[in-house]
């Protein structure tokens, strides 16, 4: 890959790099390979996270499925006893196995409802495919994967999810050292929040996508403003 390109605005066919045989890289949204070239798929920004993964950045709200990204999905149906339809925000609805929980067997089946709000990871992804997502772990464990149960989802842009989801986001801190809340990401430009009120939680909702296009000054004053209005 062309270090040099790192935080440097792409238009859709540049090039970003060649393979190399004993380097292996992780592709994000935004990047494919055409026989021994790497391309940008779409304008944007190329962003890197140590080693090896590559995505590009934009404020597109579209979704495109990506294999192992977690995602927050809202559940539109049960086409048959064993299958959950959820809706991620792609051009089609994730399946969902109930098998897909901890602790579920064939006896004991989870308590998923119509309109729940879903957190899991998708573990197929192909433009030829349906998505399939999971509530466990390798382990089979959830690790925090599942229903979301009470607090509030808003939709915005991918952009601002993976702000979010980076180590020591300056909104998450902000935010996080004057407030309780408990706070889900998905990358599919999902966020869902929880808080002792509801009133605090359309607040947050809504300070929080309002953050995506501020410095972490202007982040910081938004949220002490907050903090002094709902303290009074």
């Amino acid at each position: 890959m062309d270090s040099g390109k790192i935080n440097q605005i792409l238009l859709p066919g540049d090039v970003i790099g060649e393979v190399t045989e004993n380097v292996k890289l992780r592709f994000g949204p935004g990047i494919r390979r055409e026989g021994d070239q790497i391309l940008a798929a779409k304008s944007g920004i190329l962003r890197h996270r140590p080693p090896v993964t590559y995505w590009v950045d934009n404020n597109q709200r579209r979704y495109v499925p990506v294999v192992d990204e977690f995602v927050i999905g809202v559940v539109t149906g049960k086409p048959s006893a064993d299958v959950y339809r959820v809706d991620i925000g792609g051009s089609m609805p994730a399946s969902l196995s109930y098998l897909n929980f901890e602790g579920a067997t064939k006896r004991n089946r989870p308590a998923v409802q119509v309109g729940d709000s879903i957190y899991g990871q998708l573990t197929v992804a192909s433009k030829d495919m349906e998505p399939e997502m999971t509530c466990v772990s390798v382990a089979g464990k959830a690790n925090g994967m599942g229903v979301l149960e009470g607090g509030l989802m808003f939709q915005c842009s991918l952009g601002l999810c993976r702000k979010l989801l980076i180590a020591d986001s300056p909104i998450l801190a902000a935010f996080g050292k004057r407030f309780r809340f408990e706070v889900t990401i998905g990358a599919n430009g999902r966020i869902w929040v929880n808080s002792p009120s509801i009133g605090q939680t359309i607040s947050l909702c809504n300070n929080i996508d309002a953050a995506g296009g501020m410095s972490p000054a202007e982040v910081e004053a938004m949220a002490a403003k907050l903090e002094k209005s709902i303290g009074n």
